[in-house]
């Protein structure tokens, strides 16, 4: 209901997917989600040295909705683990995409000849920015209202079409490689996901363990 159904599509996915990092590819539609990912965006799984059919491609933005928490991060790494190793045509093409759903939303009182509004807020900092302007603008302190979403199922669908679906309101981070070449990402995703790098995975945590945000 969250959807304009002219051109847009949602494939719920039950849980966390199967890290698929050193999953066979011909092996992959044993998987019940991944079967239904590949046969939703119509391209099979590939490797980055094939040339794949693309023809089939039924979307021109495959985009990974999850919860603004810890365990919606995961969800994305695991999907982006999926489509890297498996659909890396899909990223080199600029065709995948995780959504930035807001985490808070800041319902701003009537005033004057401007109606009620509804803010928008990505995270902490965007909040912040957005009361810090809010006083700039002469409202004092408590006029307005915060929320805080514990997840997109706790969305109307209008505000799922309004932050998250909508082509004018949405905000997308493209899935680019960056910085990193192809050789440097696949070593970094398999440091994260393969299943005999424990150890290198906890020396990476301590080296970064102070750069985390806590989510309180």
């Amino acid at each position: 209901m969250g959807r304009d159904k002219e051109f847009q599509a949602i494939l719920p996915l039950r849980g966390k997917v199967l890290n698929t990092w050193e999953s066979d590819r011909d092996r992959l539609f044993a998987n019940a989600e991944i079967h239904d990912i590949a046969v939703a965006i119509g391209v099979d799984p590939h490797g980055a040295d094939d040339t794949p059919d693309l023809s089939g491609l039924r979307y021109g933005k495959v985009c990974i909705l999850s919860d603004a928490d810890v365990d919606g991060a995961h969800i994305q790494v695991l999907l982006l683990t999926l489509f890297f190793r498996h659909f890396p045509r899909l990223v080199e093409r600029g065709n995948v995409f995780v959504a930035r759903p807001p985490l808070y939303r800041v319902d701003v009182p009537a005033a004057g000849k401007r109606p009620l509004r509804k803010l928008y807020c990505l995270d902490d900092g965007e909040l912040l920015h957005v009361e810090d302007k809010l006083r700039k603008d002469g409202l004092k302190d408590g006029s307005w209202g915060i929320s805080r979403f514990k997840g997109l199922g706790e969305m109307s669908p209008e505000q799922l079409w309004e932050t998250t679906m909508n082509p004018d309101t949405r905000r997308l981070l493209p899935v680019r490689l960056g910085a990193l070449d192809r050789r440097a990402t696949q070593a970094r995703f398999n440091m994260l996901m393969g299943k005999g790098e424990a150890a290198a995975r906890r020396a990476w945590l301590e080296e970064h363990g102070n750069e985390v945000e806590a989510d309180v």
